[in-house]
């Protein structure tokens, strides 16, 4: 059960239902995104602190260097993006999938997030507390094939 009720982005994959935003460079602080069909956007650069994106599709969105401090992020699709250098602190991030992200130089301090889904998501290096690290590493451990530098 996913909690979304009907009409659930997450539920239906269709596409064509899915609305591209170009958010890139603007401040959409406590913005409400709920239950948005919104894959392939940009928000690049964009200021969502306090934003709610819960229950949405954002797959394959770009969040580089996006400022989404405190931004409730619970139960949505995030594979695929890229959240290089983003600002991520206090975020909300439980039972979200956060599958096939970069997450290089994110800073995801004080998330509440070790009930995502992070599997094949570069974790390792973003900026993390140590607790959130120990969770992840002992539930999506780190591939052996992957040097310090990836």
């Amino acid at each position: 059960m996913s909690g979304g009720g009907a009409g659930d982005p997450r539920d239906d994959p269709d596409e064509t239902k899915s609305e591209v935003l170009d958010c890139s460079y603007q401040n959409h602080s406590k913005a409400i995104f709920r239950k948005g069909r919104h894959r392939g956007s940009s928000f690049r650069r964009a200021i969502l602190d306090e934003a709610d994106l819960t229950e949405g599709d954002f797959s394959e969105c770009d969040f580089r260097r996006a400022s989404m401090v405190e931004a409730d992020l619970m139960k949505s699709a995030f594979d695929g993006a890229d959240f290089r250098g983003a600002d991520l602190r206090k975020a909300r991030c439980n039972l979200s999938n956060f599958r096939n992200c970069k997450l290089k130089g994110a800073d995801l301090r004080g998330i509440r997030g070790k009930y995502a889904i992070w599997q094949g998501s570069d974790w390792w290096n973003a900026i993390l507390s140590e607790d959130l690290e120990k969770a992840l590493a002992k539930k999506w451990p780190r591939p052996s094939n992957h040097s310090e530098s990836s």
